[in-house]
């Protein structure tokens, strides 16, 4: 057994015991793992739910986080949470599909309408997220807490690319997922299955020449040291996915669900509008930095890039996912 997991083990087991005695000791303990910077805003949002659910629960609950991989890789994460030996994590719908094919959809390329479409999709009170949580619930044994705006994901590569035809035999990486596998064949490009914790690494040595994530992502973990150029591809805006071990959640009192909830809202809200908000400011630091962006204005064929990704879709999502299409279509 690998010594992250004998932690994460460890560290459930901890939390299970402080449940137990919860009536007691009114603390209950949580570990919350996950994959990202300390400093990103998607990891600072962790530490903000472990503030707004000591607040929100006169302290009952103390949430303890691990980034950067701590308690193990992405699918590792989320096998965690599955199985209860991490209590919360984050992650993409397309990593959380490997265990609960459906989810996927949340992360199909050029899906959604604009920004509000996406969050009023990815509520957990939407029709299309209680359907896809329920079955969550049903199959893996974890819920979505909330859902918030991860940002719109944009390609980097060690050279200019402006069509489909630019990309063929470049190697890139993509999570290891249907969905992200498809979108970068559907690029132009040989998608890599790559966890993100080798990414710097295999684009440092060349096992990659590209890879696809939103313009924070790329400015937090200074992917310009690596890559020299970005194409504002905008080929999915999608949402992080916060799970929840399900019998941990059924353990807490009602009072606890409820702060929980006010805080999981709150935090949902924040990490959304800050990302939004500062994906302008980030591509411009990535500029500064001495990345070439590279846009509609400067010859990126974005209509053929979302063309040649709608197409194979089409072939190989269309069967399962076509009404989860028009149910998140529906939605207002």
């Amino acid at each position: 057994m690998k010594f992250r997991h004998i932690v994460a083990t460890f560290a459930a087991a901890v939390s299970c015991n402080a449940m137990v005695l919860g009536a007691q000791a009114q603390e209950i303990e949580l570990n919350y793992g996950h994959m990202n910077s300390p400093t990103s805003i998607v990891g600072l949002q962790a530490d903000w739910l472990a503030e707004e659910v000591a607040k929100n629960t006169d302290g009952k609950v103390k949430i303890d986080v691990y980034p950067s991989s701590q308690l193990g890789k992405i699918q590792e994460l989320a096998e965690g949470v599955s199985m209860g030996s991490i209590a919360l994590s984050h992650n993409t719908a397309g990593a959380i599909s490997s265990l609960y094919e459906d989810f996927g959809v949340l992360d199909i390329p050029y899906l959604y309408r604009d920004y509000d479409h996406l969050m009023n999709v990815v509520d957990i009170h939407s029709p299309v997220m209680e359907k896809l949580n329920q079955g969550l619930i049903d199959n893996t044994g974890m819920r979505v807490l909330y859902a918030f705006y991860f940002g719109t994901r944009q390609l980097t590569t060690d050279r200019a690319i402006k069509t489909p035809a630019d990309l063929a035999g470049v190697k890139i990486r993509a999570i290891p997922s249907p969905v992200y596998l498809t979108a970068v064949e559907g690029l132009g490009a040989a998608p890599v299955p790559v966890d993100w914790s080798e990414v710097p690494t295999a684009l440092a040595t060349g096992i990659v020449q590209g890879q696809e994530n939103p313009v924070n992502v790329a400015l937090v973990h200074k992917l310009y040291d690596v890559q020299s150029h970005m194409m504002l591809t905008g080929h999915i805006s999608a949402a992080e996915i916060v799970v929840i071990n399900e019998e941990i959640w059924q353990g807490f009192p009602d009072d606890v669900k409820a702060g929980i909830e006010k805080a999981a809202e709150t935090v949902r809200h924040k990490a959304s509008k800050m990302i939004l908000d500062s994906e302008a400011g980030d591509l411009e630091q990535l500029k500064e930095a001495g990345m070439t962006i590279i846009g509609p204005d400067d010859g990126l064929d974005v209509a053929a890039f979302r063309a040649g990704v709608e197409k194979l879709v089409h072939e190989r999502f269309d069967e399962k996912y076509a009404t989860y299409f028009e149910e998140i279509a529906a939605v207002k």
